[in-house]
């Protein structure tokens, strides 16, 4: 059996792989597993599956006599934080982050606000596939379902704090992808003394991420462009991304929000240790830009978790994913894609550059990336004719760059990722192995 836990959480199409049932079953593993002292703490994006979810959530971890806080509609960096600062013996955000309506996923962090890693994930899964066997309290035992939106002020709170710090009189376009970041975005945003024209703020349950938001940010280009806006903020569904429009109108992703808050850092001697960590599937551009500028570059697989165990461990302050998953340690133990904001805004305001002055400084490498769906993601490797392709692809751009293929975390996808000197030949590789990659592994 597939193993239920990817690289971020549980994940499926709501009501079709991901059912109600699932929900149910780990809300009990999760309590039977973490205890019940505290509580649970639980939120959710705007989807429509979402009270779904939640609701399946709070009748298994009431049923194993533990209290389940509902948050709400709220970011999933707010849950983390509020998890870490409160009583909870754990927290679930019911969300599938950039993914389409049709999805919905489940989250599972400590009470530390962090989330739990693979060894814990296997526990829960191996009590989820036989939560019927667990003990229950007797009826005076059953937990209660508590009202915990009143919390979300906190956060808020904290994130003005930091939006205090960095005053500004810019204008701006934020896009809120129809997600669960609209409850707080545009208040902080509007705080530091910017005008934000806020967009993609109305969401219906099905809209979330729907051409707007960081997978999307063409909308909100388009909207800088005809309001004369100094820049955009493009958040995702549920607010740990950040992708940004320049005020010519140009993306500016993940790779160069990390870049460019590292070149500041650095020139400022405040980066410690001057190390930046990142994901295989950042540009080698970013890296380079780094070294020029005197500070290091330490790479892990795809996926925040593992850029927030190797921070830790080499106590390093800033991190990120090119998806705009950006780790800003000094201010929050996840990615938060108001935070990145916020520091971005900061450095345009000290700095008096426009943002594609500041962007230009991170060169990127031409990077295709192509995402296929197969059967057989886990199997690539085995399929003699589609391995020999991507070592004949490998040795086709030798020492002008490189091929990544791995299994996705989240979908049934074969991911693929090219980078290269020659933009040509980059996107001629990419096409060719995502074509092999539907033909072979199907």
């Amino acid at each position: 059996m597939p193993r239920l836990f990817g690289t971020d959480g549980i994940r499926g199409e709501a009501n079709v792989d991901l059912r109600p049932s699932l929900a149910f079953g780990l809300g009990r593993a999760v309590v039977a597993r973490l205890g019940r002292m505290g509580g649970l703490l639980v939120g959710q994006d705007t989807r429509r599956s979402g009270d779904m979810f939640v609701a399946s959530i709070v009748a298994g971890a009431t049923s194993m006599g533990a209290d389940v806080h509902r948050l709400g509609v709220c970011p999933t960096p707010a849950l983390a934080q509020l998890a870490a600062d409160g009583p909870f013996a754990a927290g679930i955000m019911v969300s599938a982050s950039h993914n389409p309506a049709s999805d919905n996923g489940l989250k599972v962090l400590g009470g530390d606000g962090l989330k739990i890693d693979e060894p814990l994930e296997d526990e829960l899964e191996a009590l989820l596939l036989r939560y019927d066997e667990l003990a229950l309290p007797p009826p005076g035992g059953i937990g209660r379902e508590v009202d915990a939106r009143s919390r979300l002020a906190d956060y808020v709170e904290h994130r003005l704090a930091l939006a205090a710090r960095s005053r500004c009189d810019l204008r701006l376009v934020l896009d809120c992808a129809h997600g669960s970041a609209g409850v707080t975005a545009p208040q902080v945003l509007a705080a530091t003394g910017a005008q934000v024209d806020v967009r993609f703020n109305d969401p219906d349950g099905d809209n979330i991420n729907l051409d707007c938001g960081a997978t999307a940010p063409q909308a909100a280009a388009s909207a800088v462009g005809e309001t004369g806006a100094d820049l955009g903020i493009c958040l995702d569904g549920d607010g740990d991304r950040c992708v940004a429009i320049d005020e010519r109108g140009q993306v500016v992703d993940g790779d160069q929000l990390i870049g460019i808050l590292a070149l500041d850092r650095l020139r400022r001697g405040l980066l410690r240790g001057g190390l930046v960590v990142v994901s295989v599937l950042s540009n080698g551009g970013l890296e380079t830009s780094i070294r020029q500028a005197g500070g290091r570059v330490s790479r892990t697989p795809v996926g925040d978790k593992y850029i927030w165990e190797q921070m830790h461990v080499a106590d390093a302050q800033l991190g990120g994913e090119k998806s705009g998953h950006v780790i800003i340690r000094d201010h929050a133990s996840a990615g938060d894609g108001l935070v990145t904001a916020l520091e971005l805004l900061d450095v345009i305001a000290r700095s008096g550059r426009p943002l594609s002055e500041l962007a230009a400084e991170i060169t990127l490498y031409p990077q295709q990336q192509r995402a296929v769906a197969v059967r057989h993601k886990e199997l690539w490797e085995a399929d003699p004719a589609f391995a020999e392709a991507v070592a004949t692809a490998q040795a086709e751009i030798d020492g002008h760059g490189r091929v990544l293929v791995r299994p996705s975390g989240t979908e049934a996808a074969l991911r693929i990722m090219v980078e290269g000197e020659d933009e040509s030949l980059v996107s001629a590789v990419a096409d060719r192995l995502a074509a092999l990659a539907g033909e072979r592994l199907n």
